[in-house]
């Protein structure tokens, strides 16, 4: 028993290694530090200058450094904001790793600050971009702190200035939070139904919040702001912390809104695919070399963005790739006829959670 604990630990440290290696290709960063590795690179690339000033008097603030403890999806999201006669004169977004899908729906709230005072920009109260919450979060983050900069006031915001109070990440948290303990002491399939629909419907398509390689990437490279990631980290303690107590694959089982819709995709009245043990042997072999083909691309820097084209972001409907919504109709109209194919076939997220427990 200790043997094969010490074995699970090592897997899990292996495959932690890897990604940071992955983060590392990807961002050239870990926690939100650069590596000296970069070195050569920043000597021949003057390092953004915070705040600096045009020809015509525009004052420019550049948050590289003010938020680099802000994060987006897949990791910091810098802006430039400029400011003439004392007034915001527009907001630019420089080079992030997040989604492009995403990133261009939130990028709608860069034009909200313009024509406002410091003080007046300061005071808004700014919703997020439905569909690119994360995205959303990291601008008006970035723009707060430049603002902050601007008007030598750079007072650091309070824990409840960063906690996310809205309706949608209270329901998050607590469907979330339902079912990383309930199913540890309740086995009731009515119960099991309830919480695989509000997985599907409230973390899935309502907070579009999910574990995927872009996700625990933008947490390795850019760090984890945990008062504004509660739902996520939850969702990872569950994934990587629980199967070392003897919980394996608990995430996808009783979490993942992906896993939630085939399954309940898999009640609708059909004739199920009887399959043969040499068919099923077969597609699981496919599900390992994909993933291991996959992770050679990410790490080699090929096709990393295939990472862009996970099966979760479907549930954000409208900022998804039409080949994610295509795959994910696909792997929908099959969980009716085959349990979970996309889980037990395909799944690299959920593969990773495989290898880093020690399982195949």
């Amino acid at each position: 028993m200790k043997t094969d604990k010490k074995k699970q630990l090592l897997m899990l440290l292996v495959c932690a290694a890897v990604m940071v290696a992955a983060a590392i290709r990807r961002d050239g960063k870990v926690a939100g530090h650069r590596l000296a590795a970069d070195k050569q690179e920043t000597t021949v690339r003057q390092e953004p200058d915070t705040m600096r000033k045009t020809a015509d008097g525009t004052v420019v603030i550049n948050t590289t450094h003010l938020a680099k403890d802000i994060n987006g999806y897949g990791g910091n999201v810098p802006l430039e904001i400029y400011l003439k006669g004392g007034k915001v004169a527009g907001v630019k977004a420089l080079k992030n790793s997040e989604t492009p899908d995403f990133f261009n729906e939130a990028a709608a709230l860069l034009t909200r600050w313009n024509g406002k005072t410091i003080e007046q920009a300061q005071a808004m109260k700014v919703d997020g971009v439905s569909g690119a919450t994360f995205s959303s979060r990291a601008i008006i983050g970035n723009v707060r702190r430049g603002l902050q900069y601007a008007a030598r006031n750079a007072v650091e915001p309070s824990l409840l200035d960063k906690l996310d109070l809205s309706a949608k990440t209270l329901a998050g948290l607590a469907v979330v939070l339902m079912g990383a303990i309930v199913p540890l002491f309740v086995r009731n399939k009515r119960y099991r139904l309830v919480q695989q629909v509000l997985n599907a419907a409230v973390l899935g398509f309502w907070c579009g919040t999910f574990i995927s390689y872009s996700l625990v990437l933008g947490y390795l490279s850019g760090g984890i702001d945990l008062w504004v990631s509660l739902i996520p980290v939850v969702m990872l303690v569950t994934a990587f912390v629980y199967p070392l107590f003897g919980k394996k694959n608990y995430y996808c089982t009783h979490i993942c809104p992906c896993g939630a819709m085939q399954e309940l995709a898999g009640k609708v009245p059909a004739k199920r695919w009887k399959m043969s043990k040499t068919a099923t042997a077969r597609l699981n072999r496919f599900r390992q070399v994909l993933w291991g083909v996959l992770m050679l691309l990410m790490l080699t820097g090929l096709w990393a963005d295939w990472t862009n084209y996970e099966i979760f972001s479907a549930f954000i409907v409208g900022t998804a790739a039409v080949a994610v919504l295509a795959m994910a109709a696909v792997v929908l109209v099959l969980s009716v006829f085959v349990p979970r194919p996309y889980c037990r076939f395909v799944c690299p997220t959920g593969t990773l959670f495989k290898v880093a427990q020690g399982s195949k």
